[in-house]
């Protein structure tokens, strides 16, 4: 008979094993958390982070949609027709617009705007500690504003009781999607997302290219419904006769749309030659009216050229939030969040519903 060595077995070890394993099980899914998962914003996340929109995108299909549609009926009642009696550049034009207009609607949709992180627990102690010289130890609110000289001018920033911190210049906090964004805009529900710093040249190249591919759809229809009324037909019956008798939908959709979104290019266009955002020109930041000693525009480079330039080609700033970054071990929730800092509830409520 064979020797057996028979090695002993500690019983506890039996019962301690599995929950070591389950515990590094849970340590190791800890360490690869990534932090859009607890990102304390109102937005979210696709593809595993690299996609961020607003919690309020509902819009986006339906803008989207239109597009889509109307550009749908174009190639396939309009063209074929035109390409037959005037050129086959038509739907070249029209296709190369197209992309144009979807591609720049996505970025701006699917980018970072410029939302700034929110103070860590240290940060926000540290400077509140900064602030409160007094001594005491019960809780006092921060000011609301402290100034700062830009170009011999002074500017107010505004302390954040969300993100407890004071905003940097040009940043105000979306209460939509509860982000302080720099160089915030607008939030434009017709993008799904907040438009600031790191997004705003996809914007503007969106609502330029749009406005581009609606006068000249506008014109292509008509200039449908004109060729077909030429053998002495009258207006209706060059309608009747169209492919699908569409154009004059497609004509009215293009009429109501074409005078909105060419205003608000000439809007959006005025801004980018002064450099201003569409906050600071509804508040009247920088207007005259406000006094001497508040006119003119401190981020201005006084030249139409250098503001363009500036504003839509200079380099894209980085993503500050890092959201596709993994959490530490020691680390549960990256960023504060409101609730964790007992805030006043008068200041809480006014910075709530305050954008801006």
């Amino acid at each position: 008979m064979r020797n057996c060595e028979y090695q002993q077995i500690d019983p506890l070890a039996l019962s301690v094993a599995p929950a070591s394993v389950q515990n590094l099980t849970d340590k190791k899914a800890e360490r690869l958390r990534r932090k859009w998962e607890v990102f304390p914003g109102k937005n979210r996340f696709f593809c595993d982070g690299r996609v961020i929109v607003a919690r309020q995108s509902g819009v986006l299909p339906l803008t989207l949609g239109l597009i889509v549609v109307t550009c749908g009926l174009f190639f396939a009642f309009d063209c074929p027709f035109l390409v037959e009696h005037l050129t086959v550049f038509i739907p070249v034009i029209g296709g190369v617009l197209f992309v144009f207009v979807v591609l720049s609607l996505l970025r701006t949709s699917f980018t970072d705007p410029g939302i700034l992180p929110r103070a860590t627990l240290d940060e926000a102690a540290d400077i509140e500690k900064q602030i409160d010289t007094s001594g005491s130890s019960s809780y006092r609110p921060p000011p609301r504003t402290k100034e700062i000289l830009i170009n011999q001018q002074v500017v107010k920033l505004k302390y954040c009781f969300t993100c407890k911190m004071f905003r940097p210049p040009r940043t105000s906090h979306c209460s939509l999607c509860d982000n302080c964004v720099e160089r915030f805009d607008h939030h434009c529900p017709w993008v799904g997302n907040c438009v600031g710093k790191r997004n705003y040249r996809f914007f503007y190249s969106f609502i330029i290219s749009l406005s581009f591919l609606t006068s000249f759809i506008f014109g292509c229809v008509i200039a449908h419904i004109t060729l077909r009324s030429q053998s002495g037909k009258s207006l209706i019956q060059a309608i009747q006769e169209s492919p699908a008798r569409y154009p004059l939908m497609e004509l009215v959709i293009c009429f109501f749309s074409i005078w909105s979104i060419l205003g608000l290019s000439g809007f959006h266009t005025y801004l980018v030659a002064s450099n201003l955002t569409t906050n600071e020109d509804i508040k009247g930041s920088w207007s005259s009216k406000r006094g001497a000693e508040e006119s003119g525009n401190p981020y201005t480079y006084n030249s139409i050229l250098a503001n363009c330039c500036v504003t839509l080609c200079g380099p894209m700033p980085p993503s500050l939030i890092d959201r596709r970054g993994f959490l530490s071990p020691e680390e549960s929730v990256p960023t504060v969040s409101a609730s964790e800092i007992e805030v006043p509830s008068f200041a809480a409520k006014n910075d709530a519903n305050m954008v801006g």
